[in-house]
């Protein structure tokens, strides 16, 4: 053989080998990712010719699967859309996004334990229809965030999440402005590609999951973590006297840029006053002191006991860690006392450290996906609550139980008191950071603070047409933690 024709045949025999390897490579090895890929367009077609199984609220269906007279045999419908969107997302050729998308292969019948099902379809010749998955969404506990948050204005952004202390239960996950998971559902494949664009390029980012994906200072809401912490370590109780003053010079610092105020709350202005003084009336010159006396060490170890910097939540994404920054000086450390500072939290973080210390310390992994089901209603997997972390003592837990009592009874938080029930509370006014730019409203609260039945985060983001002045966690957010936790208890 000469040269030329042996180079040409060498040359064709490593095209055969490459393409044999790239087939296997993507046959095999990529062949999972590529199928579970959300925008595989291919395989969410031929599963638009599939019956999907619905997502259930409290046995009723915020999703489910109606027959087309298109082309294709199933439409996907979401009956409540605005109400629930953040937490169903959406199913499309364009992309699948929240439970749809996490809960994926039990809903579309491909998941391993549906695997006697499909067999059994398969020998009589039937359709696989998806399973079932069942929420821990109270739905009366989600009418109440919904309903509240939105009378705030039809611009507002901000998020409300309700968790069960005990178990973790996510009992209502609202955000808005929210969107219509229907118009992103439909066989209309230019109008899903146009909508999305709309609400992809929108800046009040109304896809956005503002109770899992939104990081914001927290504010005031953190001085509990900070509380925790001055409690851990053993220097104080309840009924401590704690420093205080009208004003506190960060250490190392000279002039406006390291000066701390209350904001014009006179209770704060004596040197030393008693914790729940401090807390009733979120005395900054308090929080700031104990955060530099617990040391940034301390503080960062608290705040992670209460899952800061870690991610916790499998059944819906993506989520974004909160964070509490370490290895800061002490002018830093004292600002973090009162949520400023680099320190970042999600309505679901917050609504962690008040259910964790609702729940005598332990702080419960929260989740979504309550059951799944087959298609027949056979109970597949039942999820059992899990310890995500023991963040403070039982004591300790108690005496930040007396500090946020006290707060609802005599301080900030009045706005969430019940009639006949004990709560427990803390407001948050969060600095934004950014000129000119309103300050964020929180709040947070469990109740009973005897018998804990539920634990509510409230974040109020923007409120177009509000002064400054206006915006205050107790004011906007207390109203609505108490109707969320009216509609769970009674």
């Amino acid at each position: 053989m000469n040269k030329p024709i042996r180079t040409i045949s060498i040359f064709c025999m490593l095209l055969f080998i490459a393409l044999m390897v790239n087939a296997t490579y993507l046959q095999y090895w990529q062949s999972d990712a590529l199928d579970k890929n959300p925008l595989n367009r291919r395989i969410i077609q031929e599963a638009f010719s599939r019956e999907r199984g619905a997502i259930l609220v409290d046995g009723k269906p915020v999703a489910v699967s109606n027959e087309s007279d298109d082309e294709y045999k199933w439409q996907r419908t979401y009956p409540l859309p605005y109400k629930y969107a953040p937490v169903t997302g959406w199913f499309s050729y364009y992309s699948q996004t929240g439970v749809e998308q996490s809960q994926n292969d039990v809903l579309s019948g491909d998941d391993s334990r549906l695997f006697v099902t499909r067999l059994v379809d398969l020998v009589n010749g039937n359709q696989t229809k998806g399973g079932r998955v069942s929420l821990t969404i109270d739905p009366d506990a989600q009418n109440a965030a919904f309903d509240g948050l939105s009378a705030l204005g039809p611009d507002v952004q901000g998020a409300v999440v309700a968790l069960e202390p005990t178990t973790g239960k996510i009992l209502a996950m609202v955000s808005l402005p929210t969107y219509d998971p229907n118009k992103l559902a439909s066989h209309d494949f230019s109008s899903v590609s146009q909508t999305y664009d709309q609400l992809n390029e929108d800046p009040a980012k109304p896809l956005l999951n503002r109770a899992i994906q939104t990081t914001l200072p927290p504010g005031s809401t953190f001085k509990l973590v900070t509380a925790a912490a001055a409690i851990e370590s053993g220097n104080w109780d309840a009924s401590s006297q704690v420093p205080a003053g009208a004003t506190y010079q960060l250490p190392e610092t000279r002039g406006d840029t390291g000066l701390i105020d209350n904001e014009g709350r006179y209770q704060c202005d004596p040197k030393r006053i008693s914790f729940e003084t401090a807390m009733e009336w979120s005395c900054n010159t308090t929080f700031a002191q104990l955060a530099i006396e617990v040391g940034a060490e301390g503080m960062y170890h608290q705040a992670e006991a209460f899952g800061f910097n870690d991610h916790y939540l499998d059944d819906l994404g993506p989520q974004a860690e909160s964070a509490f920054p370490a290895g800061t000086n002490k002018p830093q450390t004292g600002q973090t006392g009162f949520g400023q500072f680099d320190v970042r939290a999600t309505p679901l973080q917050m609504a962690m450290v008040a259910a964790g210390i609702a729940n005598g310390g332990t702080v419960m992994k929260p989740y979504l996906v309550d059951e799944v089901q087959s298609a027949d209603l056979q109970t597949l997997d039942k999820t059992e609550p899990s310890e995500l972390s023991r963040a403070v003592s039982p004591t300790t837990a108690n005496e930040l139980t007396k500090l946020m009592v006290a707060t609802v009874n005599e301080g900030t938080a009045s706005p969430a008191a019940m009639d006949g029930i004990e709560v427990a509370g803390k407001t948050g006014t969060a600095q934004s950071g950014v000129e000119g730019k309103p300050p964020y409203a929180w709040f947070v609260s469990f109740a009973p603070a005897d018998d804990p039945q539920v634990a509510v985060a409230v974040m109020i983001e923007s409120v177009p047409g509000k002064d400054t002045s206006e915006i205050a966690g107790g004011a906007l957010g207390g109203p609505i933690a108490k109707a969320v936790m009216e509609a769970v208890i009674r």
